[in-house]
């Protein structure tokens, strides 16, 4: 159980952003005993792999901080955010237990060191955040003038950070982290889509007044 609340909280933080949960993992395996990677995993830790994730972090901390740059980093990480939230997820999966969260037969179905049952609720997680994630920031940007994206932005980066770093110190308060965050990012969006409405009837108003 614990396992599978540190693959829920990596997996919701990979939603968020791709690479902070994978460079955590993977420094904390390489240099911490925090961290302990299956053979499968290894690779996670090795230097060029530290290197890499490290140079995609930069570059999505800065064009996620753009207006409509955002938005288009969006798109693109429709398909590196679930895959990331898949891979942090089965990097634990020798001692995750996913009863509650998959198919028995999904668990079962597994080979090479790698259990694709905790891959795949890793994808499902990462998607469920990354699509609110998306869909919130169009309506933020639009609302605020694009004045709001790059302060949401860094409470994502903060917020993903601390919950990969929660989910593998104190997987414990995932239980809280987690409903926490997708009760965030509803109230978001909504809250985002009530202020663009607010602005749009304000600009009617104004066309319409003599």
């Amino acid at each position: 159980m614990i396992a599978t609340l540190t693959g829920l909280g990596l997996s919701s933080a990979a939603g968020l952003n791709a690479y902070i949960p994978l460079l955590m993992i993977g420094l904390l395996a390489r240099y911490t005993d925090l961290v302990d990677l299956g053979s499968a995993w290894a690779w996670l830790e090795h230097p060029a792999t530290l290197v890499v994730v490290g140079l995609l972090l930069v570059l999505e901390l800065v064009a996620d901080k753009v207006p409509a740059v955002d938005s288009i980093n969006d798109v693109v990480q429709t398909v590196v955010r679930p895959t990331a939230g898949g891979i942090t997820f089965g990097a634990g999966a020798d001692s995750v237990d996913l009863a509650d969260i998959v198919p028995a037969e999904a668990v079962a179905a597994s080979g090479g060191g790698v259990d694709w049952g905790a891959v795949i609720a890793g994808v499902v997680v990462a998607l469920v955040f990354h699509v609110i994630k998306a869909g919130a920031r169009p309506v933020i940007n639009t609302a605020t003038v694009g004045t709001g994206g790059p302060v949401v932005s860094v409470a994502e980066d903060v917020a993903s950070a601390l919950t990969s770093f929660l989910a593998i110190v104190l997987p414990l308060l995932i239980v809280v982290v987690f409903p926490l965050m997708l009760v965030s990012g509803v109230w978001a969006v909504r809250r985002g889509r009530r202020r663009r409405a607010e602005r749009r009837t304000r600009i009617g108003n104004g066309a319409d007044a003599p």
